[in-house]
């Protein structure tokens, strides 16, 4: 997911798009809890994602409010 593609996206898209990555967030950790082993690195791709979209988020109700 690259940056340039959210910050085209409207403010609800990328709700849906944080909600979806925090479930998928949430699975991955269940997964880990109960003994898969799911693969390593999309831990860190999906906490990334999400903190791109939150980033986001933050500057365009920033832009919203002046």
């Amino acid at each position: 997911m690259k940056l340039s593609e959210l910050k085209i996206k409207s403010i609800t898209a990328l709700k849906e798009e944080l909600h979806a990555l925090l479930k998928e967030q949430f699975s991955l950790r269940m997964q880990k809890g109960s003994g898969e082993t799911p693969r390593t690195h999309s831990f860190r791709v999906v906490r990334r994602n999400i903190a791109r979209i939150k980033t986001i988020l933050n500057e365009k109700g920033r832009e919203s409010h002046e």
